[in-house]
């Protein structure tokens, strides 16, 4: 009787353990299932490679532990995948043609959206691979491309490089190639910056204004004073809202709500505008709703077409939204590494392209000034202060190794569009370098530069 009297009680203990982990992890279980599916649709529909690859490559290292809770079902009749954590924590993701996956909370249909007409085209450099003739940058490729550490694999998939204009140099791994959508993360925002330069240009919005928010409308609410400009800058006062651990605001944002922008709108300044700077998901889910405001009944995601991507020819470029059709214009662009090297180009080009202005004329130079003292501009990254580390992720704010001039868009596990203008130059590296160690991009960059500064003082003597 003992014996099966403790044994009673060891059962249920571990029933109360198991409930207790259950509830103390299930918004991290929630989150988990949710980047899963919207992961795995994206690779399926999206960007057309083994979604079972990117699991084992992407989602298995972030799971912390969990993998083993986590399934997935991809159904290409319906053009959509599903996964679960534990059975119980479920998340859907749907594919649209041209407007690509959407997160689905529980078994709603996703709302009919227009998606854009354009079809992608062949991209305009051509279907051969530009392998550059140079050994040395041959060999800066290769530092692009190399695993020194197993233990944290870089796992690069694609790099580009222009020069004054001419695409230079490219290499791809197994699988991916120049018209392959990747997905850019948070270099998203960048080009969110841009559709909002766009509108500056148009007349549209101005950067000094209060940002036209309806929920902030209030003159009594603090958050009424909050300018566009501040929310380019993330010096809003809205908190630092991605954090290391898989739960945060920006998480709970993008698996968990509807509709992004209201849950932006909801949350309450930590400081006051203009004082503090803090990295800010939430504040650009709220420029992606003034996006589609401009855009009007014709679709934020057509608005972006037709203004930017269009013009640019990146043919093989989307941003994804959330359910209620707002942009998920803080990290959810899938683009070919060709088409954000024609979107670096804009911004050396200062926001002219074909001879036709898009973006206001110093925006260029606008988007790499400093915001109070940190390395960040408004919408890029900047190489302007080369000690301390980003607050909460102790990370470095630039590359000392290169260029004081340079600025660049950056997205999570190593996506980069690098931006030189002293020295005409375009870098694009993007990879899934979800383990840690460096991607080693900075380093390949500056072999790159030596390269093109040894062939420019060879021609000149």
């Amino acid at each position: 009787m003992k014996r099966t009297h403790y044994l009673l009680l060891s059962l249920l203990a571990l029933a109360l353990a198991a409930c207790a982990f259950v509830w103390l992890n299930r918004e991290a279980l929630h989150i988990a299932a949710g980047s899963v599916s919207q992961s795995l649709c994206a690779a399926a529909f999206v960007s057309q490679v083994d979604p079972d690859r990117i699991f084992e490559e992407e989602q298995r290292p972030l799971m912390s532990g969990i993998a083993w809770a986590v399934r997935y079902t991809l159904d290409r009749s319906r053009r959509e995948v599903r996964s679960s954590a534990l059975i119980l924590f479920r998340a859907r993701s749907v594919y649209r043609e041209g407007l690509g996956c959407t997160p689905a909370l529980g078994d709603d249909p996703i709302p009919t959206t227009a998606s854009t007409d354009e079809r992608p085209a062949p991209d305009a450099y051509g279907p051969q691979l530009n392998t550059p003739s140079d050994p040395a940058l041959r060999k800066a490729l290769d530092l692009a491309f190399a695993e020194p550490d197993p233990t944290h694999p870089r796992l690069t998939k694609a790099v580009v490089v222009l020069h004054d204009g001419h695409l230079i140099a490219e290499r791809y791994a197994s699988g991916y190639g120049p018209e392959t959508p990747i997905w850019v993360h948070s270099v998203t925002k960048s080009v969110t910056q841009a559709l909002i330069g766009i509108l500056v240009q148009q007349g549209r919005l101005r950067l000094d204004q209060p940002a036209p928010i309806a929920a902030w409308a209030s003159s009594t609410d603090p958050r009424h004073a909050v300018t566009v400009d501040q929310l380019l800058r993330m010096d809003s006062g809205l908190p630092f809202d991605e954090t290391e651990g898989p739960v945060s605001p920006s998480t709970h944002m993008w698996f968990r709500e509807a509709d992004t922008a209201a849950y932006a709108a909801r949350i309450p300044l930590a400081h006051a505008p203009g004082t503090a700077w803090g990295y800010s998901n939430l504040g650009y889910a709220l420029l992606s709703k003034l996006v589609g405001h401009a855009a009007g009944n014709g679709g934020a995601e057509q608005f972006a077409h037709r203004e930017l991507f269009a013009p640019l020819g990146m043919h093989h470029s989307l941003i994804e939204t959330d359910a209620s059709g707002t942009l998920l214009g803080s990290g959810f662009m899938y683009a070919s590494a060709r088409d954000l090297a024609r979107f670096g180009q804009l911004y050396l080009d200062d926001g002219v392209v074909d001879g036709k202005r898009i973006l206001p004329q110093g925006w260029g130079a606008y988007s790499r000034s400093q915001t109070l003292n940190t390395g960040y501009g408004a919408g890029f990254w900047t190489n302007l202060v080369n000690t301390g580390s980003v607050p909460v992720w102790d990370a470095p704010w630039g590359m000392p190794q290169l260029p004081k001039d340079m600025f660049y868009a950056r997205g999570a596990f190593g996506q980069y569009v690098i931006i030189v203008p002293s020295e005409h130059l375009v870098v694009v590296r993007l990879g899934l370098s979800v383990q840690g160690g460096g991607t080693g991009i900075g380093d390949a960059t500056a072999a790159i530069i030596a390269a093109l500064r040894a062939k420019r003082e060879l021609a000149e003597n």
